[in-house]
């Protein structure tokens, strides 16, 4: 409740009989520095609260009130700690609910200092419901387009601090209508890290990988923020399902310069060279994910288990011509029906060559290291039994040319 001092002041400025009425505009700013000359007041909010009301009340008309209110808001500014800025702020919002046509530059202020405020507290939900309420499209005050991408990419971003992906696209896509109206770098950069981000929350890791890696060479970004995105490109990418196109980004990756730089360049290089990995450098890896990333799919894996199963059959099909059923499931840490369920299920995508013989339970690749080298062996062979057969045959020719007698009685003899 505000003290009586400031109940009677503004008691008599609103009461148009009483003679501090006739100056009015003058009493409420001296009224408003006393409120904020006393910062450790305990009666500072209520104080401020109350002057608040009656500013917008109707003894004042609406060409006195806005700066009276864009004064009490830059009060509202200074309180200490946020939670003050909260309390103070969100009661103007309400005051100001059914005259907002009339003060929207004035609301749109207020809205944005809640933001700061909810947002110094981490409550990130809240901070961007404040500032979804700010008019952006509004006949009454005039809005450019940077302070429209502006605002549409921090609710973006405030979005995916709580993990509400669907949201914060919606946000993101209403930036890229007017993106490209806006040259501002910085405004550039935190679009690409939003699309980056959302796309890694989606689970379409090649995607979040090529925006992460793209991101990673604009050189305004400072260094150590660089390397850490090049770091998220190469999580992306390990996440990603097994297959050619995966291989090509790891590829990339790999090329980069500044990967080994990161701490998950072990892991980056092992893919990349088609090795097979380990657990403990997985779990080691897995210590640096992401909540979402960690998330089960719908057969029950997690999308890490998933991507290190699928790499390892692909590494699989490089090491091996064929190998059993049983064993590859031995090698994946799998049942059979498991194992042969993921090489099925990467043969129909394309993303593995061979076939699978049900009936005695081998899978046959093609195309890999062991499948060429099983190929070429073979054909060596074949050339060995070939080369020898026709020595045989020249032999036989020529000892019949020399000795044709001799010949024909010595198979007559063992014929008979």
């Amino acid at each position: 409740m505000a003290s009586p001092e400031v109940t009677s002041t503004l008691a008599a400025l609103s009461n148009p009989s009483s003679p501090q009425s006739n100056k009015s505009t003058a009493g409420y700013t001296d009224l408003l520095n006393h409120i904020t000359s006393s910062p450790h007041s305990s009666q500072q909010i209520p104080n401020l609260t109350a002057f608040i009301d009656s500013i917008l009340g109707e003894t004042l008309g609406i060409v006195a009130a806005r700066p009276l209110l864009a004064s009490a808001i830059t009060a509202i500014k200074s309180l200490k700690p946020p939670s003050a800025q909260i309390e103070a702020g969100t009661h103007a919002l309400l005051a100001l609910e059914s005259r907002v046509v009339s003060f929207e530059e004035q609301d749109a202020e207020l809205r944005y200092l809640l933001a700061d405020a909810y947002e110094a507290q981490e409550d990130w939900a809240e901070s961007a419901k404040v500032l979804q309420g700010i008019q952006l499209e509004s006949s009454q005050r005039k809005i450019d387009d940077h302070e429209k991408v502006d605002t549409w990419i921090r609710i973006c971003r405030l979005y995916l601090e709580d993990d509400d992906t669907t949201t914060a696209e919606t946000y993101l896509n209403r930036a890229k209508n007017l993106l490209y109206k806006v040259d501002d770098p910085v405004l550039q950069i935190n679009f690409q890290l939003s699309q980056a981000r959302i796309l890694d929350a989606q689970r379409r890791f090649l995607d979040a990988s090529s925006a992460y890696h793209r991101t990673s060479f604009v050189p305004t970004i400072d260094e150590e923020e660089r390397v850490k995105t090049l770091s998220m490109a190469i999580t992306c990418a390990v996440l990603a399902p097994a297959g050619p196109q995966r291989s090509r980004t790891l590829a990339k990756l790999y090329k980069d310069e500044r990967a080994t730089q990161v701490q998950e360049f072990g892991i980056l290089e092992k893919m990349f060279l088609d090795r097979l990995l380990a657990t403990d450098e997985v779990e080691k890896f897995a210590a640096g994910l992401s909540p979402h990333q960690l998330a089960k799919t719908s057969d029950g894996s997690t999308v890490l288990a998933k991507a290190v199963v699928e790499h390892n059959l692909l590494s699989a099909s490089r090491l091996y011509n064929n190998i059993g059923v049983e064993e590859l499931g031995v090698l994946l840490g799998l049942d059979m029906e498991k194992a042969e369920e993921y090489a099925s299920a990467m043969l129909q995508q394309g993303r593995l060559n061979g076939r699978i013989d049900q009936i005695d339970g081998v899978i046959f690749f093609e195309g890999g290291q062991g499948s060429q080298a099983g190929g070429k062996d073979l054909r060596k062979w074949d050339g060995k039994v070939q080369g020898f057969a026709e020595e045989v045959e020249r032999v036989a020719s020529m000892l019949q040319a020399q000795y044709p007698v001799r010949l024909l009685q010595r198979l007559s003899r063992e014929r008979g």
